[in-house]
């Protein structure tokens, strides 16, 4: 066997830059920045010590910055990503069904850390959800990959059409449909179609959007507004309208539920503009009144070295 191919893809160092906007001049905590000085130096440290890793191991690799993506990610055996969740996710619509990817969480929280602040701001760090290595673990985990000890698993992603035309863009966590006012009221009406034909009611809404999810993106957005977290090989998705205005009573029950491998959801646009946001705020694309948006589980699927506490448990 040749030498395996490796890209690693890093979370941006100016994510942790604080921006002074307008030239206002106000006064700033320096703890906020103390902590963001050593988010960002968490993180380069662990870029150095990836790197190193690597170097010492049998394996051609290269490493550049995730917001330099343009293009589909090809030629590569394993796809690595040093950040968080949001750097998998990034990287994860670059890669077809073929690249197994690993992620790296390369700034963890410090428990310590967010009691010490929790009266002053937030200073979780990096969740990592997704991640299956820290920087700790990583060569370790990196050698189980390389000798096969380890397999990845098929996480089902979103396939998305717009007046059948298909997006390019799969999303593995979930989509948001909704007006770009984030106080704007959203009109649509969607239906559950299996082979084809209807399998439920048509339910007109006004709202302020639907989210759509996977089960991997379950336990994010979805699980906070009121969902339920699914096993992260299913491959249903889990749909919730978002604040809907005066429901009918007899509609209730179908404001959230399930769509099933087989089947599909339409999505009727009847608002001026909209957007699909597509794991998160970026990428997102347009929609306007009249257009048609079709909702599946079919998109290819990505393969994924998950964390241990994800994975099923073996009998």
């Amino acid at each position: 066997m040749g030498r395996r191919r490796l890209l690693l893809l890093l979370k941006p160092l100016d994510t942790y830059s604080f921006h002074q906007s307008n030239g206002a001049s106000r006064s700033i905590n320096p703890k906020v920045l103390h902590y963001l000085d050593s988010r960002r130096r968490v993180h380069k440290d662990a870029i150095e010590s990836c790197r190193s890793i690597l170097q010492r191991n049998s394996i051609e690799w290269d490493a550049t910055f995730c917001n330099n993506l343009s293009r589909p990610i090809q030629d590569v055996d394993l796809v690595v990503t040093l950040g968080g969740d949001g750097t998998l996710l990034q990287a994860s619509h670059f890669l077809d069904d073929s690249i197994p990817l690993l992620g790296v969480n390369s700034d963890p929280t410090q428990p310590q850390e967010v009691q010490e602040l929790s009266n002053e701001f937030d200073a979780t760090r990096s969740t990592g959800y997704l991640c299956a290595a820290t920087v700790k673990n990583f060569e370790q985990i990196l050698n189980s990959i390389l000798e096969g000890q380890t397999t990845p698993s098929e996480l089902s992603r979103m396939s998305i059409h717009v007046n059948s035309i298909p997006l390019s863009t799969y999303a593995l966590n979930d989509i948001l449909v909704a007006d770009p006012c984030p106080a704007s009221a959203s009109r649509f009406s969607f239906r559950i179609r299996k082979d084809g034909e209807s399998s439920s009611p048509l339910v007109n809404c006004r709202s302020s959007g639907l989210r759509i999810s996977t089960a991997t993106g379950s336990t994010a957005a979805m699980l906070s507004a009121g969902g339920y977290q699914m096993p992260v090989l299913s491959k249903d998705l889990q749909y919730m309208v978002r604040e809907p205005i005066s429901p009918e009573p007899a509609r209730l029950s179908l404001m959230h539920g399930l769509i099933k491998p087989n089947d599909s959801m339409d999505v009727d646009w009847y608002t001026k503009e909209g957007l699909i946001y597509i794991d998160g705020s970026y990428p997102a694309h347009p929609v306007q009144h009249g257009d048609t948006i079709k909702v599946s589980s079919r998109g290819p699927i990505l393969k994924v070295f998950l964390p241990n506490h994800l994975l099923p448990s073996k009998m």
